[in-house]
């Protein structure tokens, strides 16, 4: 597998580490994304062991900052949920992650303006300890089916929040293709991107979560890279695939293959 390639961990949903740990032996994966969840219950040195000795590492811990609440709930979630986060940049620091993308809460009853404003107050002391721990806290442009754990639905909305809250971001190329200006998002985004998360789409598929393997549907995959390449961008193409096409194929063959598609159009672009 291409070393700027990372393998996320939802395309194994219910794996366990050791179950992992197979899949990306096979799939001779550099970089990996875990969920939290794993991480805090399964902790650093059972992740270290996972990894193995073959120089694979976490790119990236993805975590829900307000699990099961809106950003409007008020400052007496922000306790529990500001020390969850601290124990998770402590691990992703132990395991050298460059990234914690974190989704952000919902909006509840607040505007956009608003909700966006709470984040950043709430967020604030992890920010700074993420920093402090050589780690970014990032945000994605994640689907606005996913409103009741994200306010952040296009790339714009990502950059906004991004300077209002002082964090970096996550590239969701699904969430985002189909944007007017997208070239110009994506120049703005690359120096504070952490990663750049990849599938694709066959039109008129609502079998929703509707991802593919890169290569068979119509989002413009090698074009969209080669834009974040020339803005500068040095960090991992991520592999987040999910749903009905990538379970009926099989996830470890979907992967493969993604992978596959991915790495050679990295090697035709000198990379």
């Amino acid at each position: 597998m291409h070393e700027r390639i990372s393998v996320h961990s939802v395309c194994f949903p219910g794996a366990g580490l050791r179950e992992l740990a197979g899949y990306w032996r096979e799939l001779e994966a550099h970089r990996v994304t875990l969920v939290s969840d794993l991480v805090l219950k399964e902790g650093t040195s059972a992740v270290q062991a996972a990894l193995g000795e073959d120089g694979r590492r976490v790119e990236l811990v993805v975590h829900a900052f307000l699990p099961g609440r809106h950003l409007d709930a008020g400052v007496e979630c922000w306790s529990e949920a500001r020390e969850t986060l601290g124990r998770v940049i402590e691990h992703a620091a132990a395991l050298g992650a460059p990234s914690i993308q974190v989704l952000t809460g919902g909006h509840g009853a607040l505007t956009w303006e608003e909700a966006a404003e709470a984040f950043r107050d709430a967020i604030a002391p992890c920010a700074a300890q993420a920093k402090g721990a050589g780690t970014a806290l990032i945000v994605e442009n994640a689907s606005g089916l996913y409103a009741d754990v994200n306010i952040t639905h296009t790339l714009r909305d990502v950059l906004t929040l991004a300077d209002i809250a002082d964090v970096g971001v996550c590239v969701e190329l699904f969430g985002c293709w189909t944007e007017a200006g997208l070239r110009q998002s994506l120049e703005r985004a690359m120096p504070r991107c952490g990663i750049v998360q990849v599938c694709d789409y066959v039109y008129g598929d609502r079998s929703l979560p509707a991802r593919a393997v890169p290569g068979d549907g119509v989002i413009p995959i090698r074009r969209i890279i080669e834009w974040c390449l020339q803005a500068g961008y040095s960090g991992a193409f991520d592999l987040e695939l999910i749903g009905p096409r990538i379970d009926r194929e099989s996830r470890l063959a979907a992967v493969r293959r993604a992978a596959k598609h991915v790495g050679g159009i990295l090697g035709d672009l000198g990379v």
